[in-house]
C-alpha cells in the first residue's frame, strides 16, 4: 500500500510539474462556429455589434436588395442568433447604422425610408422613435451615453453635430479650422471624444461638458484614425493607421489618464474599427486572413501580440468578421463568409463560454 501511494504521489507531482514548468503553454480555447439565420437578401453590409453581458447582444446593418437598401437586425439571446422585424421600419428602405446600451435601453441610429434620421430605442421590449431635429445628407456617426446623444453628419452647409441632452436636441459648434466629423463615442454626457479632419490634419476633439475642444493629441505623422475605445476606468485606446515608405502600418496609442504611449503591433494595414476590449483584458480585433478558408483574429497585450484563427469552413474563399463584441465571458464575432458558388452571406464565431 505504501508503495502504491508514493507512486501514486509521484504521478501527481509529475504532473503539477508539467503543468508549471517555466515555458509551458496553457491550452488555449478556439473558436467555435454560431450558426446564423441567413439574410433575406445578399450580399449584406454588418454595421455595428453592441453586447450588454452574456445573454444580449445586437448587430445591425442592411441588405442590398433590388430595390434598395433594407435595414437589417439580429439578436443573441446567450444561445443562439436570430433576425429581428420587430422596429418601426424594418420592411421599409433605410439601414441601420450604430449601436448604444444607454441604462436599460438599446438605441440605434436608423435612415428611414424618406432619408430621415432617426434613433430607434428599445425598452422593456417595445419600441419607439426619437426623432432627429433636422435631416442630414450624410449621417456620419452616433454615440449616446445615459442624460446625452449625439449624431454627426453633414448638410448642405457643412458640417454638424447634433446634440440631445435628454429632453430637446441642440447644435454644438466644432472647433473652428474642422472640416468633417469622421466618428463619435462617449464615456459620459460630460465626456465624449470624436475623430476628425481639420486645417492642419486629422485631430482628436474631446467634449467637456462645456465645448469641444481639440484635445492636442500628438497622432502619427501621415497617420488617420479609424476609431477611439473608452473604458470606464478612464482608459482610452485610439486606433488608426500611418503611411509610410515602406506601406502602411496599424498603430494604437493608449491614454493612461496622463500619458499617451503609441506602439505599432505586427498587424500590417489592419483596420481597427472592430477592437475591443476582451474578457481577458487585451484588445481584439480581426484581421485580413492569410487562409481563404478560416477567419484570423489579432490579440494584443501590451508589447505582445498573437494571433488565432477561426474554424474551418468548407469551400469558403472569403472569410470575414467585420464586428466584435465581449458578451461576458466570451467574444462574439459577427460577419460575412463567401462560399465558392454563391454570394457572401452572414456568419458568427464564439471564443469561450
Amino acid at each position: 500500500m505504501n508503495g502504491l501511494r508514493a507512486a501514486l504521489v509521484c504521478c501527481v507531482i509529475a504532473c503539477v510539474a508539467a503543468v508549471s514548468a517555466p515555458g509551458a503553454t496553457a491550452a488555449t480555447p478556439g473558436w467555435t462556429v454560431l450558426p446564423v439565420p441567413p439574410a433575406a437578401a445578399s450580399p449584406v453590409t454588418v454595421s455595428d455589434f453592441a453586447a450588454r453581458g452574456p445573454g444580449e447582444g445586437w448587430v445591425t446593418g442592411y441588405e442590398h436588395t433590388a430595390d434598395g437598401l433594407r435595414p437589417m437586425l439580429y439578436r443573441w439571446d446567450g444561445k443562439a442568433w436570430s433576425r429581428d422585424t420587430t422596429f418601426p421600419g424594418a420592411g421599409d428602405p433605410g439601414w441601420l447604422g450604430k449601436a448604444r446600451f444607454v441604462g436599460d435601453e438599446l438605441w440605434i441610429l436608423h435612415n428611414n425610408r424618406a432619408g430621415e434620421g432617426e434613433i430607434l430605442r428599445r425598452s422593456a421590449g417595445e419600441w419607439s422613435v426619437l426623432a432627429l431635429p433636422q435631416t442630414l445628407r450624410v449621417y456620419q456617426d452616433f454615440t449616446a451615453v445615459p442624460g446625452a446623444a449625439w449624431v454627426v453628419g453633414e448638410d448642405d452647409t457643412g458640417l454638424k453635430v447634433l446634440h440631445y441632452d435628454g429632453s430637446r436636441w441642440t447644435t454644438q459648434s466644432p472647433p473652428d479650422g474642422v472640416h468633417y466629423v469622421m466618428g463619435i463615442t462617449a464615456r459620459t454626457a460630460d465626456d465624449a471624444w470624436a475623430w476628425a479632419d481639420s486645417e492642419t490634419g486629422p485631430a482628436i476633439l474631446r467634449w467637456d461638458g462645456t465645448a469641444w475642444r481639440d484635445a492636442k493629441v500628438a497622432l502619427p505623422a501621415n497617420g488617420n484614425v479609424h476609431t477611439i475605445l473608452l473604458e470606464p476606468s478612464g482608459r482610452a485606446t485610439i486606433g488608426g493607421s500611418q503611411y509610410t515608405e515602406n506601406g502602411g502600418r496599424t498603430y494604437l496609442m493608449t491614454w493612461n489618464g496622463h500619458s499617451w504611449r503609441t506602439t505599432y503591433p505586427p498587424l500590417g494595414d489592419t483596420y481597427t474599427e472592430a477592437m475591443v476590449r476582451g474578457p481577458d483584458g487585451a484588445l481584439w480585433l480581426p484581421m485580413r486572413s492569410d487562409r481563404a478558408f478560416q477567419s484570423k483574429y489579432a490579440r494584443v497585450n501590451g508589447a505582445r501580440t498573437t494571433f488565432s484563427y477561426g474554424p474551418e469552413r468548407t469551400n469558403a474563399i472569403d472569410v470575414k468578421p467585420l464586428a466584435l463584441a465581449t458578451a461576458g465571458a466570451t467574444l462574439l464575432s459577427f460577419g460575412t463568409v463567401e462560399v465558392y458558388g454563391s454570394k457572401p452571406n452572414l456568419m458568427s464565431e464564439r471564443l469561450g463560454g
